[in-house]
């Protein structure tokens, strides 16, 4: 939303300090492959879950729990504030969250009836499917991790 480049930061993808796309060393690469080994070990095993219960609650927060010690305990360089921010481009972000909230309310306050459905009623059946769940909780995962590394 910036107007202004921020100096300093490549633009190129695996480029940025602290973040390479593929890791130069052999046992980094090793260890990156464990990680990930790791990570889609846990997707599968809470994507087995069933969905609202204590199990599920509990293979949410671990990650999340994780991620904010590694936030708190190192870290990241942050992107120092833009000068001013691209009034068009916020307008548009905003009304998409606009859009989605209402969307939502309207639905709840309809009792989400079939003609008006929510949000919520029109992903739920797409993740259903096992693979599907893990594949999403995985990116949830990799979201939240590439957040803390911003």
């Amino acid at each position: 939303m910036a107007t202004d480049d921020v100096p300093g930061r490549p633009d190129r993808l695996g480029h940025r300090p602290g973040f390479p796309l593929w890791p130069g060393r052999r046992g980094s690469r090793a260890r990156a492959a464990a990680i990930g080994i790791v990570l889609a070990g846990y997707a599968w095993a809470a994507g087995s879950t069933e969905p609202f219960s204590t199990i599920a609650l509990v293979c949410v927060l671990i990650p999340g729990v994780v991620l904010a010690a590694i936030a708190y305990g190192r870290p990241p360089e942050r992107i120092p504030p833009p000068d001013k921010l691209d009034v068009t481009g916020m307008s548009y972000w905003a009304i998409c969250v606009a859009a989605l909230f209402e969307w939502e309310a309207s639905a709840f306050r309809d009792n989400s009836l079939p003609w008006h459905p929510s949000l919520t009623d029109l992903v739920n059946p797409l993740l259903g499917p096992h693979v599907v769940k893990s594949t999403a909780i995985l990116l949830w995962m990799l979201v939240g991790w590439a957040l803390v590394r911003r």
